[in-house]
């Protein structure tokens, strides 16, 4: 990152902090106590060195200790389960994608409530966020925050602006409804390949088989986008008997699976994992995906040309009855597994990131993959609607924040979490695709599984 930017950053963390205010509501203790601490790798180097700095600053704030593990986002993944499973837990683990984790270990009882911490800022949270962070417990019968928010995130478009350019289009004629707007990218493919760009494909949708999150997300895009939004409501019911839901999904596995068909997709996107999507975009492999955070952009930032004039990032479409369009949001944030031993202090250190100024602080010096779950936050600091000094970060922030948003279907039942991690939609993708199915029966087929999912789920 150029000097220019960092100053910008440290700047603009002023806007929400007044001198002296920053650690006020903390007074060192008497006997200092330690958490222990694990920690999602960030994206980008400064996401970590954003992280060592709120715990350094909370450390000098309360006199506590925290005792930091920083690991890649699968490996933190497999730990957090075998930790949780055998009961040698950390104090807190903060995660960026926990959905991942919070339903199922929420239903079986094995996380700390967190009312009482979301509670201090609770009524400066998104609706989203809030939604995003509460899940049911199997064993109370209720619903509860098992999930201290702290930034949220949806999926823009990242598109290569100079490929549009080159092959004789101009993204201001982009359509705005759903459909239309990932056809208007055909075209540029036979034109690009004609230039010498043998190998270049129009899209870089993931229909892939293998997960962990993409395919799954990009799945929900389509389905909320052809009116599907309800096939899994706020009372943890699935509607897969409603017709319109069916419809949809329908809709949705025919558009995507034809695509592939018709040769826009890269062959291999069946078995993408999340990570080889950014990777083909760097390569320049498509013209356009949808991936979330602002991740494909940051790893190349150092990259004055690919950032600052090349890649295009565009907020959503309206849904292809020409309605506005609701991003899919995820949460992110930590979590306190049963069995902590330092509970008190883990949930004082969550309060204390929580804070506003602390939380824009933290995300700003991450440079804003991550956008506050605090909307006036955003509306406050002009730092994040800067068009000036950041070509991208505006857009996301609009889409994240300012727009409408629609909080993940597996805060509503753990069944959901069940049914991505099984796959079922790059199954039912794979099936028309490699299998000759219909999309209907291939509906039908991941339909069916679905129900025997929720079945086991029974909700108060």
């Amino acid at each position: 990152m150029d000097t220019m930017s960092r100053r910008s950053i440290l700047a603009g963390s002023v806007c929400l902090a007044t001198a002296g205010g920053l650690f006020r509501p903390y007074i060192a203790n008497a006997e200092s106590k330690t958490a222990t601490v694990w920690q999602v790798q960030g994206f980008v180097p400064e996401e970590d060195e954003a992280f060592r700095k709120t715990v350094g600053d909370y450390e000098k704030a309360s006199g506590n200790k925290i005792n930091l593990s920083v690991m890649p986002f699968m490996a933190l993944n497999q730990k957090a389960i075998s930790a949780i499973t055998s009961g040698d837990v950390p104090d807190l683990i903060f995660h960026d994608a926990p959905a991942t984790i919070l339903p199922q270990n929420a239903w079986d009882n094995r996380l700390e409530d967190v009312s009482d911490v979301v509670e201090a800022q609770r009524s400066k949270f998104s609706e989203t966020a809030l939604l995003n962070s509460t899940f049911y417990n199997g064993t109370t019968k209720q619903r509860s925050f098992y999930l201290v928010p702290v930034k949220q995130a949806v999926a823009p478009f990242h598109i290569w602006g100079d490929l549009v350019a080159k092959s004789g289009f101009k993204l201001s004629d982009a359509p705005r409804t759903w459909d239309a707007f990932w056809d208007f990218f055909k075209p540029m493919q036979a034109e690009l390949r004609a230039r010498g760009m043998r190998k270049i494909y129009a899209l870089g949708m993931q229909i892939t088989t293998v997960g962990p999150n993409d395919g799954n997300g990009l799945f929900a895009h389509f389905l909320i986008a052809n009116g599907g939004e309800k096939i899994v409501t706020r009372d943890g019911t699935l509607h897969t008997d409603d017709p319109q839901v069916r419809e949809a999904a329908i809709r949705s596995v025919t558009y995507m699976t034809n695509c592939y068909k018709d040769g826009y997709i890269p062959p291999e996107a069946l078995t993408w994992s999340d990570a080889d999507d950014n990777n083909a975009y760097h390569e320049k492999q498509f013209v356009m995906d949808l991936d979330g955070t602002l991740s494909p952009e940051l790893a190349m930032i150092k990259n004055r040309k690919a950032y600052y004039e090349e890649a295009v990032v565009m907020d959503l479409p309206n849904r292809n009855d020409g309605s506005p369009m609701s991003a899919v949001q995820g949460a992110g944030g930590g979590f306190i597994p049963k069995g902590a031993k330092n509970v008190a202090t883990a949930k004082d250190f969550m309060k204390f990131f929580i804070q506003p100024q602390v939380m824009n602080e933290n995300l700003k010096n991450g440079l804003g993959r991550w956008v506050p779950v605090i909307p006036q936050i955003v509306k406050d600091d002009p730092w994040w609607t800067d068009t000036k000094n950041d070509p991208h970060r505006a857009t996301y922030v609009h889409e994240a924040v300012l727009g409408p948003t629609f909080p993940a279907f597996g805060g509503f039942n753990p069944a959901w979490g069940q049914v991505n991690a099984e796959q079922l939609w790059g199954i039912a993708h794979a099936d028309v695709i490699k299998n000759g199915m219909t999309p209907a029966t291939a509906v039908d087929k991941a339909f069916k599984r679905a129900e025997a999912i929720f079945a086991k789920y029974t909700l108060g």
